[in-house]
């Protein structure tokens, strides 16, 4: 009988026994995997309008806070810096605040006056019946119009001395109405000229919100005896608040960006009673050639609007318990 001595002994179980105690050695660990990154061909679909919205957009808005800090002139060899001096000037400007005023002032009268109409006008308009159909696409008609030939025709038909509205007060015994002319009924006839352009599309939202109403509850609230007016506050308009955020929100934005109506009616005039905020850029940036101040209004005018729009997200928020 020959004897291996463990010593001699070459094997794995052998050499694992004189190494850690017995015990088989353990498994080299891999190191952590790499996560492939795999192309996604969205992107391809993506990237056109990526493209354009960075050309169109990112970069004009990125060149416009550029040109805000410069004394910009179109033209010029060289272009001296201000630094904030150009919203140094807007705090001193009174154009500035009467445009503003001008633009606040057309943004709170048309907008409320849209919502409740457009609102009311949904309610009566509600039942799919085919008069109702009729009514909401002469309604939607002036929508798809715009601005400018809203403008256009609106201005004819206000001229005191041609205008089929001259004709009609001199034939009630009014006399001709000056009413873009005036300084006092000026701003109150263009926003009526907006207000009847874009009744139709608020009709419409509200029409589609309210018809998302579920019935049920309605008839749940009859049997608790709820009468019109409660169903009104407590079911429709908390239902529809989705609907009212958008229409809210689109109209503001609209409003405060309204430069063709005031340009092709009035021009701002007269004694820059109807100058809105974008009529006031457009002058300075493109009759004055005074870039960088014009830049400077649409950084205020830009910041106007994502305030405004964080404002009404934060007071039309809704959640799934509403």
């Amino acid at each position: 009988m020959h004897l291996v001595s463990p010593a001699l002994s070459t094997g794995p179980l052998s050499s694992s026994a004189t190494s850690d105690g017995g015990r088989a050695p353990a498994r080299p660990t891999r190191g952590p995997r790499r996560r492939r990154v795999r192309f996604q061909p969205a992107w391809l679909f993506v990237a056109p309008s990526l493209v354009i919205f960075a050309v169109f957009v990112f970069y004009p808005i990125a060149s416009a806070i550029v040109y805000s800090f410069f004394d910009w002139q179109i033209g010029a060899t060289s272009q001296r810096w201000l630094g904030l001096g150009n919203y140094s000037h807007l705090l001193h400007d009174s154009q500035f605040w009467n445009s503003l005023r001008v633009t606040l002032v057309f943004t709170v009268v048309s907008v409320v006056v849209l919502l409740v109409l457009g609102f009311v006008t949904a309610l009566m308009l509600l039942r799919n019946t085919l008069a109702n159909r009729v009514v909401r696409s002469v309604l939607l008609f002036p929508t798809i119009v715009s601005f400018v030939t809203i403008g256009m025709v609106w201005k004819f038909l206000l001229d005191p001395s041609i205008g089929l509205v001259g004709g009609l007060t001199r034939a009630i015994g009014l006399g001709p109405v000056a009413w873009l002319q005036d300084v006092n009924l000026a701003l109150p006839t263009v926003i009526f000229v907006a207000i009847w352009r874009s009744t139709g599309f608020t009709v419409v939202l509200f029409v589609a919100g309210l018809q998302n109403v579920p019935p049920e509850l309605y008839e749940a609230a009859r049997l608790d005896g709820a009468n019109q007016r409660q169903l009104v506050r407590h079911i429709t308009l908390p239902s529809i608040r989705p609907t009212m955020l958008f229409a809210t929100t689109i109209l503001t934005i609209q409003s405060l960006q309204v430069f063709d109506l005031v340009f092709v009616m009035t021009g701002g005039g007269p004694l820059f009673r109807t100058d809105s905020l974008v009529n006031l850029l457009y002058r300075y940036g493109f009759v004055n050639f005074q870039t960088g101040y014009a830049s400077a209004i649409s950084q205020v005018l830009l910041l106007i609007i994502i305030v405004v729009s964080l404002v009404q997200l934060r007071i039309f928020r809704f959640n799934d318990v509403d």
